[in-house]
């Protein structure tokens, strides 16, 4: 398909959008101003625009010719508890706040879209463009289609992008199958009946337990799951006690699961009361395990990935589209959208090698804003492909 050429004329504009969605960044669910900046942008291009939705939520809708079909196309709003460190001239106004996975320039690479389908109306159907509150850690999409999304604005397609560092600079990676993995997260409460700690034999000690239950409970991932299939386990946090002369009565371990096949989600989740009700029987303390269940795996069907290909290499050619390479550990509440409607793709947009603490989630991470034209194109390559004009 032929270039567009209004996307070069328009990349600053919708950086300078970028910049300032970066400099003014709000958690989630609190994306107030970022979501009225947004709905002010896609009113003014003529959409028909939908505050009403779900909690901080902005959709819009903009229907070509018959409009018999319809096609989503998602972006987030909210940033992260991260304090900038980055030295850029548009640093986050919001202290605490951050900006720190490209967010800002997904939601500015969506109005871009947005403003140039309407102008040029190529295509026959109807595109529904989500800007979803709440993707990191909350769960914004979930909430979305409790609240009716689906049911008020139907598609047969979702499609979505996120820059990726660590992926070749301006390479266009989509799987058919697995892209990101679900994720669970746990808490295990150990209760012991604390002592002094010169005595300790006149207690239970609860930190033990922790302790013990820690290296006990990677035996979930190297023992009781298929070496072959992809699962990962970590402990990240581990509190307990307030003074160094006392053995407490509670320790607490957290962490979390991560895999592709959704079945290892109930597979985890007994396995590890089981561990923990075993360490702790034998350090004489109980276990409280509240297991819960997070994101699903991101999971590209066939049919939307193969299109996703296809506009992938309208975009960039197809020496520059990767549809082989390892997915990732992380997680996308993404997964949920792209679960309900049932077809469509979440794609990578390589941003090339970075330092420490630039990457995804670092306080020195920087949007690299040659991803806006590869994006914005991407998107407009996909509507053309999913909603072609008829004949």
């Amino acid at each position: 398909m032929p270039t567009n050429d209004r996307v070069a004329e328009i990349a600053p504009e919708v950086i300078a959008w970028r910049k300032h969605i970066h400099a003014n960044p709000e958690l989630g669910f609190a994306e107030h101003e970022t979501a009225a900046f947004i709905a002010a942008k896609l009113a003014a291009f003529g959409l028909g625009v939908h505050t009403d939705v779900s909690q901080t939520a902005v959709v819009a809708t903009l229907t070509m010719g018959s409009g018999k079909r319809a096609i989503a196309l998602r972006a987030e709003l909210d940033a992260l508890p991260i304090e900038e460190m980055a030295d850029v001239d548009y640093a986050s106004k919001n202290k605490g706040v951050m900006h720190a996975c490209g967010h800002d320039g997904h939601a500015a690479i969506l109005l871009g879209a947005a403003k140039l389908l309407a102008e040029t109306g190529d295509f026959d159907g109807t595109v529904v463009f989500i800007f979803q509150p709440a993707e990191e850690v909350v769960g914004g999409g979930k909430k979305m289609i409790e609240d009716g999304l689906l049911k008020r604005f139907p598609v047969e397609k979702v499609f979505a992008i996120h820059n990726w560092p660590g992926f070749p600079k301006g390479q266009i990676g989509v799987l058919s199958g697995p892209q990101m993995a679900a994720v669970d997260d746990f808490e295990i409460r150990f209760h012991g009946s604390g002592c002094h700690a010169a005595t300790p034999h006149l207690g239970d000690d609860p930190v033990l337990a922790a302790a013990s239950f820690v290296t006990a409970v990677q035996r979930v991932i190297s023992r009781s799951i298929d070496p072959l299939v992809a699962a990962v386990l970590s402990v990240t946090q581990i509190h307990g006690g307030r003074f160094n002369n006392f053995v407490p009565t509670e320790a607490r371990v957290e962490g979390t699961c991560r895999f592709y096949d959704p079945a290892l989600s109930d597979h985890c989740a007994q396995e590890i009361e089981r561990v923990a009700r075993a360490v702790a029987a034998m350090h004489g303390v109980t276990a409280e395990l509240d297991y819960k269940r997070g994101y699903p795996p991101v999971v590209n069907p066939t049919a939307g990935a193969a299109l996703a290909a296809l506009a992938g290499q309208d975009t960039v050619g197809a020496e520059h589209v990767s549809t082989d390479f390892q997915p990732s550990m992380g997680c996308e509440d993404f997964a949920f959208l792209l679960r309900d409607v049932g077809d469509g793709a979440y794609a990578w947009i390589g941003a090339g090698d970075l330092g420490p603490g630039e990457g995804l989630h670092g306080d020195r991470f920087v949007f690299d804003d040659d991803v806006v034209p590869i994006g914005m194109r991407y998107f407009l390559n996909i509507v053309h492909r999913a909603l072609p004009h008829a004949g």
